[in-house]
């Protein structure tokens, strides 16, 4: 059976911001898709224990008010969803999410923030993350193509539905379609083994930052872009 007819742990954040080492989570769901048997999903609500900017209450629509008030306390809300990936990795379920390098690494952050023990740590270390990444594999099979590759963008160029964008389940789901669709159409993609496919995405996200940065440097803009994938190390920050 090839991966993406197994089940798969489909995962998305929404959260404060976009500094992974700042910002919160929000908003959060978990659904175990496929493999013949029903999907099992688990949403939640964070209190973030700090204020909710303007901007991104925008995109997600959850107020500093909503959230202190029907919010779970962060420390709870992330040791359900960690221990939540946590059972489906050690199963051998792969994390379906796109761009999982901010997602995972945000979750890892809060972990540490919060007393939880980190997704990795719970596995048995990093090498042992089985992860699908649309974000990743969209931007290596097509790279030429132009336009946005934002989560909507992309569904909307494999034909995949997108009802509610930046509701974390709605977001969760539409990547776990993607990859789907990508695995049906791409032989390379579907028939590839899970593990093997997930060394290469970190071989092709390391390349595409190195290329970005080429880029920026082109353009007089020199910055580093994060390679690391698909959870930035706290170690590797130190190296840095």
């Amino acid at each position: 059976m090839s991966w993406h007819t197994r089940r798969l742990a489909a995962f998305d954040l929404e959260t404060t911001g976009i500094d992974v080492e700042q910002d919160r989570v929000v908003t959060a769901a978990v659904s175990v898709v496929g493999g013949g048997l029903p999907t099992a999903s688990r949403a939640w609500l964070v209190d973030p224990g700090v204020e909710i900017p303007a901007g991104a209450s925008a995109v997600h629509g959850i107020s500093t008010e909503q959230a202190r008030q029907d919010g779970q306390d962060p420390a709870e809300a992330v040791e359900q969803i960690t221990a939540a990936l946590a059972e489906q990795q050690l199963a051998g379920v792969p994390i379906v999410a796109f761009n999982a390098r901010f997602d995972l690494t945000i979750l890892d952050r809060e972990a540490r923030r919060h007393g939880v023990v980190p997704l990795i740590d719970r596995i048995g270390g990093p090498d042992r993350l089985l992860v699908v990444d649309p974000f990743v594999i969209d931007k290596q099979v097509d790279r030429y193509r132009r336009g946005r590759r934002t989560l909507t963008a992309v569904c909307e160029h494999h034909r995949v539905p997108l009802l509610d964008a930046h509701d974390a389940n709605a977001d969760a789901l539409a990547a776990a379609r993607v990859a789907w669709r990508m695995a049906t159409t791409l032989i390379d993609i579907g028939g590839a083994e899970l593990t093997e496919l997930h060394r290469q995405q970190v071989t092709w996200a390391a390349e595409q930052a190195a290329s970005l940065e080429e880029y920026f440097a082109a353009q007089g803009r020199p910055e580093r872009v994060e390679g690391q994938w698909p959870c930035v190390l706290v170690a590797a920050l130190a190296v840095a």
